[in-house]
């Protein structure tokens, strides 16, 4: 599970203007029209060219819980292209990102300050430069890890050293222990 690459997914999901197809068959339909082919639906889903058929014509209508998934990440992951792009673009140019998390945040800093870890519920808006790395990264399959020190940043440069305005000598933030993370734009 990435919980960057989800978080960052579900900012974008909620930009959606009709909801996704909840039924596995309407599902099926869906990802038949957007390959063009039963086959190929098939083979990304890993399963039966016939068991495609069967769930176009309504005949199956309740998957197994692991094709469920992947069925539902696969429409999700096609849903409303377009949509998709103008709030990605709208986040990285202008609007930004906000992030909302618990997690315990320290930094490196001069002797005599207290940089101690501690966990901080954070709700910090991010200016758009970061949202446009935080999506190219994960468009060019960062890991989390490097999502993670990409968002660490962010909150330096927004939270911690007030856009340039206090804490000048912050070298590094550490951010570890993820209690809670979610990201909207």
């Amino acid at each position: 599970m990435s919980l960057f690459g989800d978080g960052l997914d579900a900012a974008v999901h909620k930009a959606f203007t009709r909801p996704v197809p909840k039924s596995a068959p309407a599902q099926m339909r869906y990802l038949v029209k957007q390959f063009k082919s039963t086959r190929a639906v098939a083979q990304m889903l890993r399963i039966s060219q016939r068991t495609v058929e069967r769930y176009v014509k309504d005949q199956i209508k309740k998957p197994r819980p692991d094709l469920a998934a992947r069925l539902e990440r696969e429409v999700k992951k096609r849903w409303q292209p377009q949509i998709r792009a103008q709030a990605r673009k709208k986040a990285a140019t202008t609007g930004g990102i906000v992030i909302d998390t618990r997690a315990r945040i320290g930094y490196t800093a001069p002797i005599g300050t207290t940089d101690e870890d501690r966990i901080r519920h954070l709700t910090v808006a991010l200016p758009p430069r970061y949202a446009a790395r935080l999506f190219d990264a994960q468009d060019q399959g960062a890991s989390d890890q490097q999502l993670q020190r990409i968002a660490a940043e962010a909150l330096k440069e927004a939270y911690f050293q007030d856009n340039g305005r206090r804490a000048g000598q912050l070298e590094e933030v550490r951010f570890t222990d993820i209690e809670h993370l979610e990201f909207d734009l």
